[in-house]
């Protein structure tokens, strides 16, 4: 049967750039359906109000809001619409995705997270499951990732690192804030191992792409040099100059058509002027980021699946995890040190790229049993004017205004620097963290929203806390003043897995090893959705390692690289 394509691949971010990129240089033809722009590397400015105050790279809330349900302090479950609240779960609408816009700190998982259960045993109130494959598996998938993303960073010996099959990273770590000499003085001195954090960020021109410029807005910013290993950049771009793909951007898909049969038989989208079109293919991939890769699969009904795509035993949109953890903060004072040392410490541009994973497994007997722990990473405060401006505002008393406000202002600009902790670890999956269709509220495509359910499990307070209270020791070791630490039963907008988990049993997951469809075998999910469990770490390295993974097992079951005279038939 003649299709339209040999691959069509809904989304464009990190989980489905590698698929697109492996696939297109095999010789396939690829359709990738994204719902926002094509934007390029020229395109990207450092504009706070066009970032982050406006948010010109999400949909516009009035037209496209979520319901978001969460507990309050009784108890008791309440649900918002975004449009209201003004929190929301979108993530870099445009071409690339979300990936885009990460800070790029690479961490990968450790063989201890893919088998949390059987180490640990059951969390209760947690559905906590092992992965249907292994460290191993995914190992050389990593390590492709690091040479064609463009990984930096430097490998020391340390209790804590993961096997690798290559001694260090194709490029070495980006510029070093003198910050980054000062944790290592203070964590040593505390008995810590402060290690490089791996950036997905090119210290120098290579791969047809520039270096980093070292403006200092990084993280929510898309890169105006093409450093940062986003999808688009890295991958999609590439793809694009085959002649084997087609991008076809503000495309939002509205369902997946399936027959009496439950044969998939087009992907049927709505184009920028309002048009319905539909486009068919051998192989169809979902990599929406996953909300809304949950939210399309219980949208596409059909004769056989009356409860949505692949969802026969009601798994869709269950075990959605976020990054649990916590964070804190820390103020070196210039005019408190020598002018030799705060004239250092005042360059602005590098990173820090320092992290602690002390307590990745935490084996503490004044915590508990033996268990899973987390990442510390450390950063610089955001240099956001507006929004640095804006937290100055208030004293203990309410609204300051005039000198006082001045001098606050003055302090927080000019007379000191914030180091900031972020602590990651695993976010426990449970029954009330999930995603469904909302019975009331559509979108302006007429379509059922989003409803997000963000319960969350003790466990991820708990260690949070104890994570970010080591953090603070190391900023008080420092020398830094009005340090604090919290932990958060928040989730983070920006940090989304699960919805879609893979497994052994089609009883208790929606896709298999190779994350396809227990269901359909021609449909694979390949952004954050597959995973379990999240780890304790950011999961964007993972979920583009997976995706090679993936993108080789679509090339097997297509029987392998189509032959020399074909891609000449199709350049």
């Amino acid at each position: 049967m003649n299709r339209d394509f040999d691959i069509c691949v809904i989304g464009s971010g990190a989980g489905a750039g590698p698929i697109i990129w492996i696939l297109a240089k095999a010789g396939y033809s690829v359709v990738v359906l994204e719902k926002g722009p094509y934007l390029q590397t020229k395109d990207f400015f450092k504009d706070e109000r066009n970032c982050c105050l406006r948010g010109n790279y999400k949909p516009d809330l009035r037209d496209e809001p979520q319901i978001v349900v969460e507990k309050d302090d009784n108890d008791h479950w309440h649900a918002r619409n975004t449009y209201r609240s003004g929190i929301d779960f979108w993530n870099g609408n445009i071409v690339g995705g979300s990936s885009n816009f990460m800070s790029g700190f690479f961490h990968r998982l450790k063989p201890v997270d893919f088998h949390l259960r059987s180490t640990f045993g059951p969390v209760k109130g947690a559905n906590v499951a092992d992965w249907p494959i292994r460290y191993e598996d995914l190992e050389p998938y990593y390590t492709k990732v690091e040479s064609i993303i463009g990984v930096s960073g430097r490998i020391i010996k340390h209790p804590y690192q993961e096997p690798r099959s290559t001694p260090d990273f194709p490029y070495p770590p980006t510029r070093e804030h003198p910050v980054s000499e000062l944790i290592d003085k203070a964590g040593q001195a505390l008995g810590y191992h402060p290690m490089p954090t791996p950036r997905a960020i090119l210290p120098y021109n290579a791969l047809g792409r520039d270096a980093c410029s070292y403006s200092g807005y990084c993280g929510a910013y898309g890169c105006a040099t093409g450093a940062k290993g986003s999808s688009r950049a890295a991958l999609i771009d590439q793809a694009v100059a085959t002649g084997r793909v087609q991008v076809r951007p503000y495309s939002m898909v509205k369902r997946i058509k399936t027959n009496s049969s439950g044969n998939i038989t087009a992907v049927e989208y709505l184009t920028k002027e309002g048009q319905t079109k539909q486009v068919d293919a051998h192989i169809y991939v979902v990599a929406c980021q996953a909300v809304e890769t949950s939210r399309l699969l219980l949208n596409s009904t059909g004769a056989k699946y009356e409860n949505g795509l692949a969802n026969r035993n009601g798994q869709v949109g269950k075990n959605l995890l976020f990054a649990g953890g916590g964070g804190g903060s820390g103020r070196l004072v210039y005019s408190k040190m020598s002018p030799e040392k705060a004239k250092r410490l005042k360059v602005f541009g590098p990173f820090i790229n320092r992290a602690l994973q002390d307590w990745y497994v935490i084996d503490d007997p004044d915590f508990g049993p033996p268990q899973k722990g987390g990442t510390i990473d450390f950063l610089l405060m955001h240099p956001n004017p507006v929004v640095r401006a804006t937290r100055q505002i208030y004293g203990e008393n309410g609204l300051i205004w005039g000198k006082p406000l001045k001098r606050k202002l003055e302090r927080d600009f000019i007379d000191s620097r914030f180091i900031k902790i972020e602590a990651f670890c695993d976010w426990m999956p449970i029954d009330d963290c999930n995603i469904t269709l909302d019975a009331k509220t559509r979108d302006k495509w007429d379509l059922p929203v989003a409803r997000v359910r963000i319960g969350y499990h003790m466990q991820n307070v708990q260690v949070g806390w104890y994570l970010a209270s080591r953090g603070a020791k190391v900023l008080r070791e420092m020398g830094a003043e009005n340090v604090v630490s919290f932990a958060s039963s928040k989730p983070p907008t920006n940090l989304m897995a699960g919805g879609c988990r893979f497994g052994t049993d089609p009883d208790t997951s929606v896709l298999d090893a190779d994350c396809r469809s227990h269901e359909i075998d021609n449909l694979f999910v390949s952004d954050g959705s597959f995973m379990p469990t999240g780890g304790s770490v950011p999961y964007t390295w993972t979920i583009y390692a997976n995706s090679f993974r993936v993108a080789d097992k679509i090339l097997a079951q297509l029987g392998g690289e189509k032959q020399r005279s074909s891609r000449r038939q199709n350049s």
